[in-house]
């Protein structure tokens, strides 16, 4: 007798688009059924009609939603030609875009084109809208940008839902680490705007820690399988190393771990220990 799982999850690979071999580790997953979500960066250096088709080649029905992965911290550069801030005619680095929003420096208008903009290139890549946004670097929650990006989504995705990324822990749990902390606090304003709106957002989240090469993704696994609640969103980062994504972005060594350890035996044992399955369809309760 088979037992039905008491928690089914969205487990999200994001980046997809960053490099080559990025998307060739997500694609191997994803046909393995170890993901059932990955965000795609359509301003990444390896997002073209090849990389689409051979995503969608592996996510055919339902089973795995492709998201847009919503890019506007540096070192990438926007689609619009008059988006400002840039730095050196790229993004802003993301703490310098946190502190933009915080200080209401941002001009919502001009990311909600940049936002429309990424949602036109994703349903040119892949023929139609994005199943979700969410953001790299976490951006889609900033001051000013969420709204933008809430804008952006009413207008060009209206039947995708959004990631927000606060926890559902509680007592000294909440209290750590740092990251989380501060996911929690942008996300409570994102989750307001969201339920005004009445738009779909996952019910908790999980997958944030230091990306250091001391942290190890097998040890954090169960904690964040525990805290999810049915289909929470669980972010990862697993990929394989390239001289593109070394150019990029320093999150390197983890992604073959998280690679490794998404890709073994120990996650799939893990998974029915804990009464965890990966939902399919890929998707939030459609009210909140």
């Amino acid at each position: 007798m088979t037992t039905e799982p008491a928690r089914r999850i969205v487990l999200c690979a994001d980046d997809y688009g960053i490099s080559p071999g990025v998307n060739r580790g997500i694609r191997e997953l994803i046909g393995r059924g170890r993901l059932n979500a990955t965000s795609v960066m359509v301003v990444g250096a390896a997002i073209g009609r090849d990389e689409a088709a051979a995503l969608l080649g592996v996510t055919a029905g339902d089973a795995c939603a492709v998201g847009l992965h919503v890019t506007l911290t540096a070192p990438f550069h926007p689609l619009t030609i008059h988006f400002r801030p840039l730095r050196d005619g790229a993004f802003l680095p993301h703490p310098r875009l946190l502190l933009a929003g915080l200080t209401r420096r941002l001009d919502p208008e001009m990311i909600q084109a940049e936002v429309r903009a990424q949602i036109a290139r994703f349903a040119d890549l892949f023929g139609r809208p994005p199943d979700y946004l969410d953001g790299h670097q976490h951006a889609q929650l900033f001051p000013q940008v969420r709204d933008a990006v809430l804008a952006a989504r009413k207008a060009a995705a209206p039947d995708a839902w959004v990631r927000q990324c606060g926890r559902t822990v509680s007592g000294l749990a909440r209290l750590t680490p740092l990251k989380a902390l501060l996911l929690d606090a942008l996300s409570r304003r994102f989750r307001t705007l969201c339920d005004a709106s009445g738009v779909a957002y996952n019910p908790g989240f999980a997958g944030a820690y230091d990306f250091t090469d001391g942290a190890d993704f097998a040890d954090l696994m169960p904690g964040f399988l525990a805290a999810l609640p049915d289909r929470g969103l669980m972010m990862c980062h697993p990929g394989h190393v390239d001289e593109i994504l070394v150019a990029l972005d320093p999150l390197t060594t983890q992604r073959e771990r998280e690679w490794a350890f998404l890709g073994s035996d120990g996650f799939a044992q893990l998974l029915q220990s804990q009464g965890v399955a990966l939902q399919a369809p890929a998707r939030p309760p459609t009210k909140n």
